[in-house]
């Protein structure tokens, strides 16, 4: 396995993967940034540089998380909710066929180990609040508001 460490606003990222796919991207507020990218993570970093500048709604490079079958399933799901949407939990659990397990869905997006490429950060509570993000709440706020920033009307 290699490893990177990468400036971003929220942080510094750590990008975790070998030839299989990246299997774990996360945040810190402290770290180093790492001098050298190893060719594995090149792409990675570059999608994330991307994502950050506002050039780039979704990610291509290859995944390789590790996980239990149902916790795969869920971020498999995550997947495809779209740049700049959110859905609820209990949305989400109705995408994955069952309503009953929304605290299931919801651990299994706290444990979600590949931070905004899985985009977790968009399910909300079904009131439409914030809830439940293991980077924090801000980062969770920040991130919702790069992907939908909301543009100041004209008057006139």
């Amino acid at each position: 396995m290699e490893t990177v460490y990468i400036k971003t606003p929220l942080g510094i990222a750590a990008i975790i993967g070998d030839e299989n796919g990246v299997s774990e991207i996360s945040v810190s507020d402290e770290g180093s940034v790492s001098v050298e990218i190893p060719n594995v993570l090149q792409e990675a970093v570059s999608q994330l540089n991307d994502y950050f500048e506002g050039k780039r709604t979704y990610f291509d490079f290859k995944l390789n998380p590790k996980g239990t079958e149902f916790q795969q399933k869920v971020w498999k799901a995550l997947l495809e909710i779209p740049y700049g949407k959110t859905r609820t939990y209990l949305e989400q659990s109705k995408v994955l066929g069952d309503v009953k397990a929304i605290r299931a869905v919801a651990s299994a997006n706290g444990k979600n180990p590949l931070w905004i490429v899985v985009p977790c950060h968009r399910v909300i509570g079904t009131d439409g609040s914030l809830t439940g993000y293991a980077g924090g709440l801000w980062r969770k706020k920040w991130l919702l508001e790069h992907e939908n920033p909301t543009t100041q009307q004209s008057l006139f």
